[in-house]
Formats: C-alpha cells, sequence, structure tokens
C-alpha cells in the first residue's frame, strides 16, 4: 500500500511540472506577443505624427475651391500657403511661434501671424509653387522631416499627391 501511495504522489508531481512548464511557456508567449503589438503601436503613432502635417497641407489643397488658384505669400516665419475661395476670403496656412498655423479673412487685409489658429506643434515648414507642382517639407516637434510634392489640378478635379 505503501508503494502505490508513493506512485500516485510522483504522477502527481509529473502532472503538476508538466502544467507548471505549460503556463510558463504561455506567460513568455503572451508577453513577447505584448512587447510587439506595443512596439507596433510605437511605431505606427510616430509614422502618424511625422505625416500629419504634410497630410493636413494636401487636405487644404484638396478642398479648395480652385486649386490653381492657390498661392504662397511671405508671411509669418516664412511663408504662407494662401488658398483663396469665391467670395474675397481666403486661409492662409503658415509656420509661426513653433506651431503650423491656419488663419481665414480678407485676402486683401494685412493681418499678424499671430491671428491665427494654432493647428499642430512643429519646427517649421517650408512651401514652395513651382509650374502648377507644390513642394511641402514639414519639421515636425521631434526634427524629423517629411516632404511631399502635390500636383494643382483644373478647377472640379483633385490635386493629386506625388
Amino acid at each position: 500500500m505503501k508503494r502505490r501511495l508513493t506512485e500516485y504522489h510522483f504522477d502527481g508531481l509529473i502532472a503538476l511540472t508538466l502544467f507548471g512548464v505549460f503556463a510558463v511557456c504561455v506567460l513568455i508567449v503572451l508577453l513577447t506577443g505584448a512587447d510587439a503589438y506595443r512596439r507596433l503601436v510605437v511605431r505606427g503613432d510616430e509614422v502618424i505624427d511625422r505625416n500629419a502635417c504634410v497630410q493636413y497641407i494636401s487636405t487644404r489643397v484638396r478642398q479648395a475651391a480652385n486649386p490653381k488658384e492657390v498661392a504662397i505669400e511671405d508671411f509669418g516665419e516664412g511663408n504662407a500657403l494662401v488658398l483663396p475661395d469665391k467670395n474675397g476670403y481666403g486661409t492662409r496656412v503658415y509656420y509661426y511661434d513653433g506651431y503650423i498655423m491656419e488663419l481665414y479673412a480678407d485676402t486683401s487685409l494685412s493681418l499678424h501671424p499671430r491671428d491665427g489658429e494654432r493647428i499642430m506643434e512643429s519646427q517649421g515648414v517650408e512651401m514652395a509653387l513651382d509650374d502648377g507642382l507644390l513642394s511641402v517639407t514639414a519639421i515636425d516637434s521631434e526634427g524629423e522631416s517629411t516632404s511631399m510634392v502635390l500636383s494643382l489640378q483644373a478647377e472640379g478635379r483633385d490635386a493629386d499627391e506625388e
């Protein structure tokens, strides 16, 4: 009888050990997966933050009443993208005091860059318009630069990102 009791304890010990090994393996797989997911989320957030400024400007150009009338003018700490509408008003998108700013007003008025609304934090933006191509280079708050070139199409058509 004593021998059988020892066999049962040994069988139980083996089962408990296998269960412990299985539990440790499951825990390792879960922790590895959670770490991989965290790194993917951080990398995705960085890409979104880096591209936010150029995507914002691209969207504003696509919303313009007539993309062929989009212009660049000196304003603020550099130049501004001017998106006129049909009633003499227009939107200026520019960099000022550490932010990408937007100002909707009469385009004939002489306004100060501080009058606009803060859109997003940035270290700068450079815009150039040459032969129907709008080039934008934005530097995000972390110092990473992102560039894009938009082709300004005729009225009624969207601007295409190149």
